[in-house]
């Protein structure tokens, strides 16, 4: 709550939609009461009403508990700090936001008292905010007819998100989504968010329900790989974006481009979610659900660790998981702009005899060739692919990461990237000559050859007194992409 408070102050406009299914769950159990799920929802009677009006309560009156002493900057007062930081304590607005309708019986079960979205008030929202206060969404949703509703809070927060037209949605859970080597993974394009969740549309209810709700067409990207040489190249970004909007009818609910859906917004929850059997599934389905909708970027992030709100939007690699819809980080073919960042990432690697010392002249007369990978704004990976077309064969050449982000992954990426290039181009084999690196290019699939292999124009111009290795790997087009769906593990 200190991060939050500290950014209200610093202008940073909040909307909490704070949860509440744990604080329901612990009351119905000291009450001697089970509480029991219907898929992704609550299955609420009036016990699990009764628990779920009073954590509403609690919880925000906690909320404004924490906020009322303002910024933490306010402790600048006990060194002899004066300024407008004293005045400043947290406004916090609640309220009756959410309207909502009964969710009703839904494949033979009674859901009682659990709310589906139907409308959120966005005038009043945006008014309270205009007004520097942060607003809290209950979950606790009112009917038409006077009735209070237990609605869930995913649901309530992606419609909020796509109401009001959110920058970003931050989603705060109790641990990290890891890769399949257990590194943090710190980014994900929605294109492959939406392969991940696809891959385990079988074994999840959430993943089979997003697969549902944005359409059953997989995005490929081998399929979607641009081969126009004369554009800039980008692979991720908008334009694999699938067809599906999600948008929100104030007052109507989704659509989910085929007329009303019967579930107006994205829920998450239940069994699946409490056991976590998935990991954090559930919160990428519904991350990549509001990027769909427009809202840029969602970060998820491990509330348990301090400070990881303010570590995830002010540093480089943050703190959590980034899901963008925008190029927060992208691959694409080099520009002259980028001369200085890849220089900057080759020099080290040149002086120490990794890679073979290019002049200023010579790299930027191979820019062209070069492919790099930008996060946000800066040069952090690069690779070259020299193709010798009569050959149906590519040298890979300066493959190169900042010493920052190395052991994230990144290089896989890139060679990936190189690879799938090398087939738009036409070309069946990769290769390349190395000194120091060969373990690395052999785990992914290199093998080592004479110079024969070689390309003849590109064996008159080989440094002999370096005495390097030759390594080529044979392309196999079926192989190339599924590296994305399967590189995470969401513990």
């Amino acid at each position: 709550m200190q991060d939050i408070s500290l950014l209200h102050g610093l202008g940073i406009k909040f909307v909490l939609v704070p949860g509440t299914h744990v604080q329901i769950d612990k009351l119905l159990a000291d009450r001697g009461k089970k509480a029991n799920y219907g898929g992704r929802y609550r299955i609420t009677d009036s016990d699990s009403l009764d628990a779920a009006m009073e954590a509403a309560g609690r919880i925000r009156l906690t909320i404004e508990a924490k906020l009322s002493p303002g910024p933490p900057m306010l402790d600048l007062r006990r060194h002899g700090v004066n300024g407008r930081w004293h005045e400043i304590s947290d406004n916090v607005a609640s309220g009756n936001f959410l309207g909502a309708k009964r969710r009703g019986v839904v494949g033979g079960i009674d859901y009682g008292f659990t709310g589906e979205v139907k409308k959120i008030d966005v005038s009043r929202i945006k008014e309270r905010l205009d007004r520097d206060s942060i607003v809290v969404v209950s979950n606790m949703g009112y009917s038409s007819s006077g009735e209070v509703l237990n609605c869930n809070t995913y649901e309530v927060a992606t419609a909020c998100a796509l109401a009001i037209e959110a920058d970003k949605l931050i989603c705060v859970v109790d641990g990290q989504i890891y890769d399949e080597h257990g590194r943090v993974n710190r980014f994900m394009s929605i294109e492959e968010a939406d392969m991940l969740i696809r891959t385990r549309a079988k074994q999840s209810e959430t993943a089979a329900n997003y697969v549902k709700v944005v359409g059953e067409e997989d995005i490929s990207y081998a399929h979607n790989f641009p081969i126009k040489e004369e554009k800039e190249q980008v692979w991720v970004g908008r334009d694999f974006i699938s067809d599906y909007t999600a948008s929100f009818r104030n007052g109507v609910g989704f659509n989910n481009g085929n007329g009303l859906s019967g579930e107006q917004g994205f829920a998450i929850g239940g069994a699946e979610r409490l056991s976590r059997s998935n990991g954090y599934l559930s919160e990428l389905a519904a991350a990549a659900y509001v990027c769909h909708g427009g809202v840029q970027r969602v970060h998820i992030i491990d509330g348990t660790v301090g400070g990881s709100l303010l570590l995830e939007l002010f540093t480089r690699d943050g703190a959590g998981t980034l899901i963008a819809r925008d190029m927060y980080e992208g691959t694409r073919t080099a520009r002259e702009e980028d001369f200085s960042g890849i220089r900057k990432i080759l020099r080290p690697l040149e002086e120490s005899g990794v890679l073979v010392q290019r002049t200023d002249e010579e790299l930027l007369e191979a820019l062209k060739s070069f492919i790099v990978v930008e996060r946000d704004g800066s040069i952090i990976a690069c690779a070259a692919l020299f193709p010798f077309f009569e050959d149906k064969s590519g040298e890979v050449a300066a493959i190169a990461v900042s010493e920052e982000c190395r052991g994230q992954g990144q290089g896989d990426k890139l060679l990936d990237y190189v690879e799938k290039k090398a087939l738009s181009l036409g070309l069946e084999k990769i290769f390349l000559l190395t000194t120091r690196t060969a373990d690395w290019f052999v785990r992914r699939g290199f093998k080592e050859c004479s110079v024969e292999s070689i390309p003849v124009k590109r064996r008159k111009r080989i440094n002999l007194s370096r005495g390097s290795k030759y390594y080529i790997k044979r392309l196999q087009p079926a192989e190339i992409g599924h590296m994305a769906a399967n590189n995470f593990a969401l513990k």
